[in-house]
């Protein structure tokens, strides 16, 4: 499916050109700090969050087994379009601000401002989610104690993190995605083992909650094929949230060493995540779990994870308190990606000019330090869990972030068309890119096409009879809405059409690219030549 550049094919361009020459940063710019390693376990487990481990609950509850199980495959066949678009262009142009930049320079400025502000967005309001949900778990420990002392301690965790830098962050998401996949790879394994009545009961359970109460969920009490469809596509939005960061690989380009072999590594280990994680995980989850069990409404205040209800219901005593906790430092570094991607998306927007030249600002060791403090400021939005509910501010934070998240893929699917029309009207051959598929550009269309649809008809069960929720209509439709407002008025300030095919620059930044990359040396014994496969 996919290909590596052939040698007759590594030829340098350079064309400088004034009109997509980034900003001259404040201080040293950006470090290529993050390792193999680093980006290999950001990409497979640096933002499996609370989304899989908490939000699959509601998801449960709202579309059944089956029903969850459908819309995670859905939505893993949406992403899988959406990272092997991304990924062509990302390993031949890995540029600081990744998939924004690209956008400006194969559509236009207007549409890159947009798409970099969305972004920003995305990832400043998604962090707050990942704090709220980390109280959320938290509370399944002490249920009395206020919800802000938890949010206080996960911002003070987070914020060190950033402030020390990418090499130690790629250091700590290392760790934390690292017990995250033991995790949830634990999780599955153990669910599978209790669904055969391996559990202290000896209960087993196989498919009985498939059969009662069934496979799917009646969406609000309505009968038939249409209130199971509706259960299906309420599972979407969640299951978006879900994965929303697997394109976090992009934005660490900017940092990564020798990209141009780290980052189509990195895409094809898209493949391990989507089906192992998500679609393995929703699957095992279904098993466990009745759709009816009153703890799974994170409206309750007193939500739990799926898994940590099964091991509750088996009457596992003491290992729902273990994978509680690695469940919270799963939100830890949910969060910590999360403020890391905000910061380098609004570094991205300085270097494109369509943000103040304070956020260029740069320490000696490549730390963008005002964006970060910046975009750390908005991590105080998860207090709102004092007054509101953590289970509450969850949801809100969680909607909205679906929803700025399928446009991101909509516009990293737009942007890719553009590119691809552009090799091909240049006569330049996709097989010579460090990485490309033989899916495109279809692919590309279906992510497209279905991002926007799902994004249209996101907030659809406000309009059901006495279903009005005024909160959820603004976080559903909020972020759709502002997109396109956004890119009309940045097309009328900046006047630029979108460039030609014909026009399009693939000679930039090549050089520079090429001059950084050095030979890994060589493994010097089995277990050095196992660990570079691997990673």
């Amino acid at each position: 499916m996919s290909g590596d550049a052939s040698e007759k094919n590594k030829e340098v361009y350079v064309q400088d050109t004034e009109s997509l020459a980034p900003a001259p940063p404040l201080g040293g710019g950006l470090h290529r700090q993050l390792k193999n390693r680093h980006i290999a376990m950001i990409s497979i487990g640096g933002v499996i969050g609370t989304g899989l481990f908490v939000g699959t609950g509601g998801s449960l509850a709202n579309g059944g087994p089956l029903g969850l199980f459908l819309g995670y495959l859905t939505m893993g066949t949406i992403v899988f379009s959406v990272m092997i678009s991304l990924g062509e262009m990302v390993a031949f142009l890995p540029i600081p601000g990744g998939h924004i930049k690209l956008a400006e320079r194969f559509i236009n400025r207007a549409f890159s401002f947009a798409m970099g502000w969305n972004y920003w967005y995305n990832w400043t309001i998604v962090a707050p989610a990942e704090l709220s949900a980390a109280a959320i778990l938290v509370n399944y420990w002490h249920p009395n104690v206020s919800d802000a002392v938890w949010v206080a301690i996960c911002i003070v965790v987070v914020l060190t993190i950033n402030m020390l830098g990418a090499g130690a962050y790629g250091e700590a998401e290392f760790i934390f995605a690292s017990i995250k996949v033991l995790t949830i790879t634990g999780l599955i394994i153990l669910g599978i083992i209790l669904d055969l009545g391996g559990g202290p009961d000896h209960d087993r359970i196989g498919f009985r909650y498939w059969k009662n109460p069934g496979p799917f969920v009646q969406y609000d009490g309505i009968a038939g094929a249409k209130g199971r469809f509706l259960g299906w596509w309420a599972v979407l939005s969640q299951a978006a949230f879900s994965f929303i960061g697997t394109e976090i690989v992009a934005i660490a380009a900017g940092e990564a060493k020798n990209p141009r072999r780290n980052l189509p590594r990195a895409i094809r280990r898209v493949y391990i995540r989507i089906l192992l994680f998500y679609i393995g995980g929703t699957f095992v989850i279904g098993l466990l779990v009745p759709s009816n069990d009153p703890s799974l409404v994170l409206e309750s205040g007193t939500a739990a994870s799926p898994f940590v209800i099964a091991m509750q219901n088996a009457g596992i005593k003491v290992l729902p308190s273990i994978i509680n906790a690695c469940l919270l430092s799963s939100a830890w570094s949910a969060a910590s990606s999360d403020l890391y991607t905000s910061s380098r998306a609004l570094y991205g927007l300085a270097v494109s000019g369509n943000a103040p030249r304070i956020f260029l600002k740069t320490t000696k060791s490549g730390l963008p330090v005002v964006s970060v403090l910046f975009c750390a400021l908005f991590t105080l939005l998860a207090f709102m869990a004092v007054s509101s509910g953590a289970g509450n501010v969850f949801k809100w934070f969680s909607d909205m972030t679906a929803v700025t998240g399928l446009m991101t893929w909509f516009g990293i699917s737009v942007t890719y068309l553009r590119f691809y029309k552009g090799l091909r009207v240049q006569g330049i051959d996709r097989t010579s890119l460090p990485y490309y598929t033989r899916l495109q550009p279809f692919a590309a269309w279906y992510a497209c096409i279905s991002t926007f649809i799902i994004c249209l008809f996101n907030g659809w069960n406000v309009f059901l009879k006495g279903q009005w929720n005024t909160a959820t209509f603004i976080t559903s439709y909020l972020p759709f809405i502002l997109s396109p407002i956004l890119f009309g008025g940045a097309y009328l300030y900046y006047g630029k059409p979108p460039v030609r095919a014909s026009e399009m620059d693939f000679k930039s930044d090549l050089a520079q690219i090429a001059a950084e990359e050095v030979d890994d040396p060589p493994p010097r014994n089995r277990m050095e030549a196992f660990w570079q496969w691997l990673m």
